[in-house]
């Protein structure tokens, strides 16, 4: 298997026949896909996503791929396609488009209904092709099929490309659920039809291929959903992802059978759900949905709520619940069940929350003291079977933290896929497609960009890093006044903490350090503030670490006497 090296330059001129496969997020961490693909002149994004912020992050809203290698091609674009509607999957669409408004977008019914009710906040009106499985159209040199696949989200597709440099899978996020709630199962025919068809370069979800067997049906979560609302005491309160609707139809059918009368709590929440009602995607029974301040007048075992924040995530509303900082109070006998998986990376947000919800008398069942989640992706059991029915020439495992991109790539060597033809890249490596072998050529750029508020790729890693001295550290600041003739302090200087333990004579002891680092800059003819202001920083900052083993941000004021 070929691994990407860190020496890797810029590539190549593309060879005339040849296909480009750029991954600008997605490969090495859970988020973030966007794939470029590039042929004779032209350029295909398959997926545009979000990866959200861990807290080593402060301040981060959510991270974008990185724009700069298609930035001065952007009219070469001929469309983006979205396999499916997930944040990870759509949520960096609103930035491209404000580079280039009138980019198609290409996805199913609900995928554009979702990026189109995301837009309007973006006050964006995009231009949108809706498809559906077996459903095939051309974009400038890339003849697309689109392939029904099954995933913890309506409408997904796969997407085959053809191209004179051959044929490409790409399955998007799937799983073989062979039960599915809307009986709408992975195109394993489609599938087979085109390895008969020969595929070149298969490009694989990764997220599950360390887990052995098959993943489990969403139709054996029925009878877990069901005790949690069959004895739970008093309110039942349910936190999803936005757009689970599978999972969301399952409580709806729950508070239904037990009576209980169901209001959706959150923004996004209300939004989406709204709009698969309105689709026909989610079916909810005459009278069930109720505004939250008619839920205040009923009894408490006739509440159920389904709100956002099952990742932890710090606005959303169940973690301002935990908080106390929500108009919802939960409370002593409440049942909080979180259905959804824990994402990489915020584990320790996610039980911050647990905690919090149980100290205020909760019952908080998760996925890990019930069967109240499955996973939406393939375990190996499923990619093992896939690569059986497709045989493909190269495979490049797709969407997963580097771990499960190696354990992907193995089980396509043990189906027989030569391991020279299996290629391991990461975010920004080339893998050109020619002669009908897949290789890496290059690299590009692809590192994170911050949006943090309103500004887009404002914060750096350096402007991170001060965040976190002053969360972890804390800030002194020093005002000195200071003789320009003889370069003395005129006076002891100020100092003003926070963060820093300290007393009123913490900083005595550093007042002769500064003495003594001015009067050598005298000595030396150094005389300019700025200068002074460094010397003065490099002093206490040397202090501080040598005394308390601590590394504050020092902000110096020196004012001429």
């Amino acid at each position: 298997m070929s691994h990407p090296h860190p020496a890797l330059g810029t590539p190549p001129a593309l060879p005339e026949d040849g296909l480009r496969v750029v991954a600008l997020g997605g490969l090495g961490e859970i988020g973030r896909n966007m794939t470029v693909f590039e042929h004779d002149g032209s350029l295909l994004v398959v997926d545009c996503g979000v990866l959200f912020p861990e807290e080593h992050q402060p301040g981060v809203d959510v991270i974008l791929p990185d724009f700069t290698y298609i930035r001065d091609r952007l009219a070469d674009i001929e469309a983006i396609v979205l396999t499916h509607g997930h944040e990870d999957h759509i949520g960096g669409v609103p930035y491209l488009l404000r580079e280039r408004p009138d980019i198609p977008l290409v996805g199913s019914k609900l995928t554009l209904a979702f990026i189109k009710a995301k837009l309007v906040e973006h006050k964006i009106t995009p231009k949108t092709i809706e498809v559906r499985e077996g459903d095939r159209r051309r974009f400038g040199a890339f003849d697309t099929e689109f392939l029904a696949v099954n995933h913890s989200i309506p409408d997904s597709l796969a997407v085959a490309i053809r191209t004179r440099a051959g044929l490409v899978l790409h399955t998007g996020d799937f799983k073989m659920d062979q039960f599915p709630l809307d009986r709408r199962i992975t195109d394993l025919r489609g599938f087979a039809r085109l390895g008969e068809e020969g595929v070149d370069l298969f490009l694989t979800d990764s997220t599950n291929a360390e887990v052995p067997g098959f993943t489990t049906s969403e139709r054996d979560l029925i009878p877990a959903i069901d005790e949690v609302f069959r004895t739970a005491p008093r309110r039942v309160i349910v936190s999803s992802f936005a757009s689970h609707v599978h999972r969301i139809q399952q409580v709806l059918n729950a508070a239904h059978r037990h009576g209980r009368k169901v209001a959706f709590v959150g923004r996004s929440m209300v939004r989406n759900m709204g709009t698969a009602r309105d689709l026909g995607y989610l079916t909810i029974p005459e009278g069930l949905v109720v505004d939250l301040k008619k839920l205040e007048k009923l009894p408490d075992d006739k509440v159920a709520l389904i709100c956002t924040g099952s990742q932890g995530e710090p606005m959303a509303a169940l973690s301002r619940m935990a908080n106390r900082d929500h108009m919802i109070r939960i409370g002593e006998g409440d049942t909080v069940l979180l259905a959804s998986s824990l994402i990489p990376g915020n584990e320790s947000a996610i039980y911050r929350v647990i905690n919090s919800l149980t100290r205020w008398g909760a019952n908080v069942v998760h996925k890990g003291n019930a069967k109240v989640h499955v996973s939406g992706h393939a375990s190996a059991g499923e990619l093992v079977y896939c690569y059986n029915i497709v045989q493909p020439s190269n495979v490049m495992p797709v969407h997963g933290e580097w771990r499960h991109l190696k354990a992907n790539g193995e089980l396509a060597v043990r189906t027989g896929v030569d391991p020279d033809r299996v290629v391991l890249a990461e975010d920004g490596v080339v893998v050109d497609l020619v002669d009908g072998r897949a290789k890496i050529t290059g690299k590009v750029p692809a590192g994170y960009v911050y949006v943090d508020g309103e500004t887009v790729g404002g914060a750096t890693e350096t402007s991170l890093k001060d965040r976190r001295t002053l969360a972890e550290e804390g800030v002194v600041t020093v005002v000195a006044i200071v003789d320009a003739d003889t370069g003395a302090l005129a006076e002891k200087p100020d100092f003003l903490a926070r963060g820093f333990v300290h007393d009123e004579s913490t900083f005595d002891a550093v007042v002769p350090a500064i003495e003594r680092a001015l009067a050598k800059a005298a000595s030396e003819g150094i005389g300019d503030a700025f200068q002074l202001e460094q010397l003065i920083s490099r002093t206490v900052s040397n202090w501080a670490h040598r005394t308390y083993r601590r590394s504050p941000i020092v902000i110096p004021v020196v004012i001429d006497a």
